[in-house]
């Protein structure tokens, strides 16, 4: 669990957040991803090709569209658009990403991983930032607590 932690503690250092995949459906996990991070003081940007605004901020088509850029990247989404995304986030120098997923398959995508891993970009493939980002609310300390106990959390590098 040592490289997840690190890993977790670096992504989540950084002060400029994209969220990819949020949805114009307000409860959809890219969006309580959103607010929580929001909430919890980051810089977030809101990024959906298909909606021009959320909660009253501006949405963004994509990544090259965020002004001043961002760090990280949280990618929820299907899993095909997530190969799309991680080489938006190379071409932009945007060295942390990580691919959401509770349970089940999520935005993973195995090629996108590897893509990250060969371009320097350092990636969490799964697991929910709500489980690390502090306060963390119960139901997320219980969903880390099953995925560390069935060997569920992401392996990162």
């Amino acid at each position: 669990m040592s490289e997840l932690r690190e890993a977790v503690e670096s992504f989540l250092a950084q002060k400029r957040i994209a969220v990819a995949g949020v949805s114009r459906s307000k409860n959809e996990a890219a969006n309580i991803v959103y607010r929580k991070l929001r909430d919890s003081g980051y810089q977030v940007f809101p990024v959906n090709p298909n909606a021009s605004e959320l909660e009253g901020e501006t949405c963004y088509a994509d990544l090259k569209s965020v002004p001043g850029g961002v760090d990280a990247v949280v990618i929820a989404t299907h899993p095909r658009v997530a190969g799309q995304i991680v080489r938006e986030c190379a071409e932009l120098g945007i060295s942390h990403v990580w691919m959401h997923r509770s349970f089940g398959r999520g935005s993973v995508s195995d090629d996108a991983v590897g893509y990250c891993r060969e371009h320097g970009i350092r990636v969490i493939p799964g697991g929910c930032p709500m489980m690390f980002c502090e306060p963390v609310d119960f139901g997320h300390k219980c969903m880390r607590w099953i995925l560390k106990l069935t060997g569920g959390l992401p392996k990162a590098e």
